[in-house]
């Protein structure tokens, strides 16, 4: 029963893949590596450390950025160091998956060899979800979340990664993001420094820069074709 379970969720794994993957175009392929890319959404990160560090007492804005980092280096590991070496699920794009030769491969990229759970997922969702506990800013969450997805279907796009990785990681993310803000919201109490200011003045400029950027890459994207 659980072999028949388990087949069933690999074959519908591939054929999701595979027709995700499968709606490619030049347009497509430049943008959704640029967009897979971690460098070019620096500006939107720090943008956020902008508004924590302008509209935060300083020791939230330190608490804060510490939980941000823990987030994300404990999504990371608990995917690439935990659990990728010892599950061994290989990626899609991978020359030894059978399924290999069926997979569009943008600019030579495969990724390393295994992608169970996807890091970039983990990442991505960390970030989103802990930056929704601490803001509380609807647009804010929307566009962290929207930009979360949006990556998710890169990497099924890119061929790297199965949709199965991706949900793996995704709740990854939300429990590294989850533990660190109760971290975060006991260290703030006993600091006794506020949490949530009434008005964030700049809550809205990670989203004009998230914009921006996706917009450039757009840009991009169309010269290259």
């Amino acid at each position: 029963m659980f072999n028949d379970i388990l087949q069933w969720f690999l074959q519908t794994d591939n054929q999701i893949l595979l027709f995700i993957n499968g709606m490619h175009s030049p347009f497509f392929d430049t943008f959704m590596q640029c967009y897979s890319g971690k460098w070019i959404w620096i500006p939107m990160y720090l943008s956020i450390y902008f508004v924590v560090l302008h509209d935060f007492h300083w020791k939230v804005m330190l608490l804060c950025m510490l939980g941000l980092a823990l987030t994300i280096t404990l999504a990371d590991q608990l995917g690439a160091t935990l659990i990728r070496p010892w599950v061994e699920r290989m990626r899609p794009s991978n020359l030894d998956n059978p399924i290999a030769g069926l997979v569009h491969i943008v600019d030579g990229y495969r990724g390393g060899r295994f992608g169970f759970p996807s890091c970039h997922a983990a990442n991505t969702f960390g970030l989103s979800f802990f930056i929704h506990y601490f803001f509380r800013r609807s647009w804010l969450s929307l566009f962290l979340f929207s930009w979360a997805v949006l990556t998710c279907y890169s990497r099924m796009y890119l061929g790297v990664h199965y949709l199965g990785d991706l949900l793996t990681g995704t709740c990854i993310g939300w429990i590294s993001a989850w533990l660190m803000y109760h971290l975060f919201l006991y260290l703030s109490r006993f600091q006794s420094a506020p949490t949530h200011p009434d008005q964030l003045r700049y809550s809205l400029l990670p989203v004009g820069t998230g914009l921006a950027t996706i917009a450039g890459i757009a840009v991009y994207a169309t010269m290259k074709m």
